[in-house]
């Protein structure tokens, strides 16, 4: 039997020699500020499908400077005209008029004050947002570039949505989806809603949602010939109603169901994009690790759950990308507390079982790490953190 000493020895020959792969494999990378030199390295998959680019934290500049700089190379070059994002529908349907240069609807509402709201409100956001308005400036509307949000989450504002739709172009459908709605409206807080149904002092309100959407989609081909955006738009927003009613049911019953239902419909979003774009369109996706990298790949996958990068995936195979981003210190921004205010945080240095570490000491600043380089099994903090992006990773350091 192996000694402990030997154990200990065979540990650090592992991470040497994962090390010493990196070194020779990864490609170094620019700063991720030089963006058009940074995002041409990775101009070898614009013949992708669908390229999902990961982030290890949702506060951290340089991984939005490196997904804007990727996205507007494949963006640019590669006839991708799918940006869709881990963000609320209606509140990246605003953007998305801004973006297409689309008449904006009055509104008296913020976009993106959901916790987080540095996520997405950010000057890095904007700056890829204004670069893509002026990208779209040069094409006919039918090709400019369309921003869209991927969650699940926003039971009320895609409630108003679908509403306000019907009041424009069927009043008499709108009141009928007030009173299918009706079930739901009065929730300000959608957790509360789940609870009470948990504890029995609320009824499942599915039926109504359910019965919401298939009204609305069977007088799809009506509607559609009177705007067929606008359709599109209320149409994705009744799904979302119907999804999160079950997600905020489903969240006090276990951390698998409440995971594998929004990543679903992430999955299904992408899906209905790329149809309602036609033949040959082709997304970037923007989203945490955990959901872009391949659950199978990790403990997520082991405990039943599954993510949006695995069913890319095993649904587009090679024409699925998955890129990961991670770090091995730094600074953050983020909240002590859920609904918390923004805290510049420091990162604290990688442990010495994971691939942040083994990137660290190589001494390469930044660096595309090739999957050849990469042994098949993970460390437990990569597992989590990460979520396998095995295709390549990609690191992002800042001292």
């Amino acid at each position: 039997m192996p000694s402990i000493g030997a154990l200990t020895l065979d540990r650090e020959g592992v991470r040497k020699e994962i090390t010493s792969a990196l070194e020779r494999e990864s490609e170094v990378l620019p700063a991720p500020e030089r963006a058009e030199r940074f995002g041409a390295s990775f101009a070898r998959f614009g013949e992708a499908r669908i390229v999902l680019l990961g982030e290890a934290t949702h506060g951290t500049s340089e991984f939005y400077q490196a997904r804007a700089a990727i996205t507007q190379e494949l963006v640019r070059n590669h006839g991708f005209r799918i940006v869709a994002v881990e963000a609320d529908w209606p509140d990246a349907a605003r953007i998305d008029r801004y973006a297409r240069l689309s008449e904006p609807k009055p509104s008296s509402k913020e976009v993106f004050t959901r916790f987080p709201t540095w996520m997405w409100r950010n000057v890095e956001l904007m700056a890829f947002l204004d670069w893509l308005r002026d990208f779209n400036k040069g094409l006919a509307a039918e090709s400019r570039v369309s921003f869209h949000g991927l969650d699940v989450y926003s039971l009320g504002a895609s409630i108003e949505a679908v509403v306000d739709y019907l009041d424009r172009v069927d009043p008499v459908a709108a009141k009928d989806a007030r009173n299918r709605y009706a079930c739901l409206t009065p929730w300000q807080e959608p957790t509360e809603y789940g609870r009470a149904v948990l504890i029995g002092r609320q009824k499942s309100c599915e039926d109504a949602a359910t019965a919401e959407l298939v009204a609305l989609l069977s007088k799809r081909l009506e509607y559609i010939q009177e705007d067929g955006e606008a359709f599109f738009d209320a149409a994705q927003n009744a799904r979302i109603v119907r999804a999160a009613e079950q997600y905020y049911r489903l969240m006090y019953r276990g951390a698998r169901e409440s995971w594998n239902l929004p990543d679903r419909h992430m999955f299904s979003t992408l899906q209905a994009l790329l149809a309602h774009r036609g033949p040959g369109a082709k997304a970037v996706v923007w989203a945490h690790n955990s959901h872009i990298g391949d659950a199978t790949a990790t403990a997520m996958g082991w405990a039943g759950e599954f993510n949006i990068g695995e069913l890319c995936r095993e649904a587009y195979g090679r024409d699925a990308v998955l890129i990961g981003f991670g770090t091995d210190r730094g600074t953050v921004a983020a909240a002590s507390d859920w609904d918390g205010p923004m805290e510049i945080k420091t990162v604290l240095p990688a442990r010495e079982d994971s691939y942040e570490y083994a990137f660290r000491k190589t001494g390469l600043a930044r660096a595309d790490g090739l999957a050849r380089a990469i042994p098949p099994r993970p460390s437990r903090r990569f597992e989590r953190t990460d979520a396998g992006a095995r295709h390549r990773r990609c690191l992002s350091a800042r001292e």
